[in-house]
């Protein structure tokens, strides 16, 4: 169990990382350009009405003390209150968390799922015309950005054969899952193909190795061999590429979930800035953050766990 005592250790490290987090979205939000009084109150407000606001919202205190504002109200589980939708941040954001989680999960399966057959492919024909196929697929899926990935889907599966929803969420389970097919699959297809090229790499390696030597030489057949020895091994460098690629898949949900109008934290962030929604878009980069630091800290967790070699 020594193994395991990073456990009890890295939350500690964790506190600098969110709370310098914490102050860049600060003071990026602020830097943003126009003023969310004269957004709510439109380019007739007199002085006085936009006064008011700015007074309601702490927006005409020093930017220093609107951070200890901001520090104090995450102390006691709060994040303000939103100036767009007059409701506690904090709330908001659970409203529209469903869809987001829903979004990230079916984007990393669905990843898998196409990663693993793939370079399992390459992986076991390397050098040959299969390993070829997979690696010019994979080097020019990287370079597909997720919107235009999105748009393609749309027009392929909703405009021109009419299987799948365009947008929206749906109320029923049926319909969640049917409006999640193309969002995650968009996702999952630009992840996929960073995945591939790594786990391709990894199960290459461990096929030369020593202990896939050994089990060969006692005559275990290639199969075998593969799924028992090689797979298990190649696993750790993807876990970890995975954990590190979260941050991207975060930020590639934010421009899926607005191409297919999915009401996620995705598509709040977007509207907070645009209407410059300070509580709601600090709220929400909050949130991802932390989201961020959980995975990458359960990802050490899984690949301890895979590797009892590992040791943080």
């Amino acid at each position: 169990m020594h193994r395991y005592k990073f456990v009890l250790t890295r939350p500690l490290q964790f506190l600098p990382v969110i709370f310098g987090i914490s102050v860049i979205t600060f003071i990026l939000v602020r830097l943003i350009p126009g003023d969310p009084a004269r957004n709510i109150l439109g380019t007739r407000a007199t002085p006085a009405a936009l006064a008011s606001i700015r007074a309601q919202y702490g927006l005409d205190q020093p930017m220093w003390l609107q951070y200890v504002y901001f520090l104090k109200n995450l102390a006691n589980g709060e994040m303000g209150k939103s100036i767009l939708y007059k409701i506690d941040v904090l709330k908001l954001i659970v409203t529209r968390i469903e869809p987001t989680l829903a979004l990230v999960a079916a984007s990393v399966i669905l990843s898998v799922l196409i990663a693993l057959p793939m370079a399992a492919i390459a992986a076991r024909n390397a050098g040959r015309a299969p390993d070829h196929a997979v690696r010019i697929v994979s080097t020019f899926g990287i370079g597909f950005p997720p919107f235009w990935l999105g748009l393609m889907l749309i027009i392929l599966f909703s405009v021109e054969l009419g299987l799948l929803p365009v947008s929206g969420y749906g109320a029923t389970l049926g319909e969640k899952l049917a409006h999640l097919v193309l969002p995650s699959l968009t996702v999952a297809l630009s992840l996929s193909t960073v995945l591939t090229r790594s786990l391709r790499a990894a199960m290459i390696e461990a096929l030369k190795s020593d202990v896939a030597t050994a089990a060969r030489a006692r005559g275990m057949p290639e199969g075998i061999v593969f799924w028992r020895h090689v797979l298990p091994n190649s696993l750790v460098p993807t876990i970890n590429l995975l954990a590190v690629n979260i941050g991207w898949l975060i930020g590639g949900t934010v421009v899926v979930e607005s191409v297919f109008a999915l009401p996620g934290m995705g598509q709040l962030l977007v509207r907070a800035i645009f209407s410059r929604d300070y509580m709601v878009v600090q709220g929400v980069a909050m949130v991802f953050a932390c989201a961020t630091v959980l995975i990458n800290f359960i990802a050490d967790i899984v690949t301890v766990a895979v590797d009892p070699r590992v040791k943080l």
